[in-house]
C-alpha cells in the first residue's frame, strides 16, 4: 500500500471512530469491508418530526483525492428538495477539498431538517414506527417456503407514469426461507418485474395475504432496466423501518440485479434487535436473490459488490474530467 493510501486509510479510521463516538446508535456500519456506513439524522433529540438517512461509501482516495459516494434516503425527499440538499453537500466538499467532511455533511442535513421543522411545512406522513410492538411472537406468520399458487387476477386501476394502462400478467411470486432472531421473524418475497404496474400488482397480491399484511414492516425495493433509455427505474419503501428500504435498494444496486422486486416482511417479537435487524433484512434479500439466480452464489455476490463499487467509482471519475 502506497504512503498516500496508508494515510487516507488512517484518516478514514479516525473519522469513523469520531463519528461513531459522536452519534452513537444513530451511526451504523453497513459493510466494514466495503466501507459502507449509514447515519440516521433528525431535526431534534426529542420527538423528531423530520428524519433522513445518509448512506456513504468511502473510496480509497477519500479524503485526499476522492469524494464520498453518498445516497440520501427519506420518503419525503423528492424533486427540488433532493437537488438542493445534494448541491449543498457537494458545495461543502468543494469548499473543503482534501479534508474529512462527513461531520459537516451530517450537520448540514440536520440544519435543513431543523429549518423544515420550524417552517410551516407539514410533517411527513409516516405510517408506522420502527420497532413497533407486536404481541404475537411471529411463529404463526410464516408462509410455506413454496411459490404462491396464484388466484385469477383482477384488473387494477393503476396507470404507471409515462405509459398507458395495459393488462399485464401477474408475475410469479416466490417466498424465501425465514430468519428468526429473538422472537422477530424476517422473510423475503421476490417477483420478476419489468414495469411499475407489475410492481403495483405484486404488492397488492402480497397484501391480500393476511400473514404478510399483518407484518410490522413490509420493506421493499425494485430495479427495472429501461433498455430504450439505458437507465434504471428504481424505488424503495421503508414502511416505518427507517432507512431499511434504502439499504435494501443499495444492496440490489451493488449486486447489480435487474428487473426484480424484493419485499422483506418483518414481524416484531417485542425485543429490540438494534442494527442486527438490518443485517437480517439484507441477508434475507441476498439469499432469495441467490436462490432464484439473480446472483449466482453468496461468494459471487460479494465479488459483484466489489465490481459494482469499482465501476461506480470509475464512472464518477470520468464525469469529473
Amino acid at each position: 500500500m502506497a504512503a498516500g493510501e496508508t494515510e487516507a486509510a488512517q484518516q478514514q479510521i479516525d473519522e469513523i471512530e469520531a463519528l461513531s463516538s459522536i452519534y452513537g446508535e444513530d451511526w451504523c456500519v453497513v459493510d466494514e469491508d466495503e466501507k459502507i456506513y449509514c447515519i440516521k439524522i433528525n431535526d431534534c433529540v426529542d420527538q423528531p418530526k423530520w428524519t433522513l438517512c445518509l448512506q456513504v461509501i468511502l473510496p480509497p482516495g477519500y479524503p485526499a483525492s476522492e469524494p464520498p459516494i453518498y445516497q440520501l434516503n427519506a420518503p419525503w425527499l423528492r424533486g427540488q428538495d433532493y437537488v438542493e440538499l445534494a448541491n449543498s453537500l457537494e458545495e461543502i466538499y468543494v469548499q473543503n477539498l482534501g479534508e474529512s467532511i462527513l461531520y459537516l455533511w451530517v450537520e448540514k442535513i440536520r440544519e435543513v431538517l431543523i429549518e423544515k421543522a420550524q417552517s410551516s411545512d407539514p410533517e411527513p406522513n409516516i405510517k408506522k414506527t420502527s420497532e413497533e410492538v407486536d404481541e404475537d411472537d411471529g411463529d404463526d406468520f410464516l408462509l410455506d417456503y413454496q411459490p404462491i399458487q396464484e388466484d385469477p387476477i383482477k384488473i387494477v386501476n393503476y396507470i404507471a407514469s409515462e405509459s398507458q394502462e395495459v393488462d399485464e400478467e401477474l408475475p410469479s411470486i416466490h417466498h424465501g426461507n425465514p430468519i428468526t432472531d429473538r422472537r422477530s421473524t424476517f422473510q423475503a418475497h421476490l417477483a420478476p418485474v419489468v414495469t411499475p404496474r407489475q410492481v403495483k400488482r405484486v404488492l397488492e397480491k402480497l397484501y391480500e395475504n393476511k400473514k404478510i399484511a399483518s407484518a410490522t414492516h413490509n420493506i421493499y425495493a425494485y430495479r427495472i432496466y429501461c433498455e430504450d433509455k439505458q437507465t434504471f427505474l428504481q424505488d424503495c419503501e421503508d414502511d416505518g423501518e427507517t432507512a431499511a428500504g434504502g439499504r435494501l435498494l443499495h444492496l440490489m444496486q451493488i449486486l447489480n440485479v435487474h428487473n426484480v422486486l424484493v419485499v422483506v416482511s418483518r414481524w416484531y417479537g417485542g425485543i429490540l434487535l438494534g442494527p442486527d435487524r438490518f443485517k437480517h433484512i439484507n441477508n434475507c434479500a441476498r439469499n432469495i436473490l441467490v436462490e432464484y439466480n439473480y446472483v449466482h452464489s453468496v461468494e459471487e455476490s460479494s465479488k459483484q459488490a466489489g465490481k459494482s463499487n469499482k465501476i461506480r467509482k470509475d464512472n464518477k471519475k470520468r464525469t469529473e474530467h
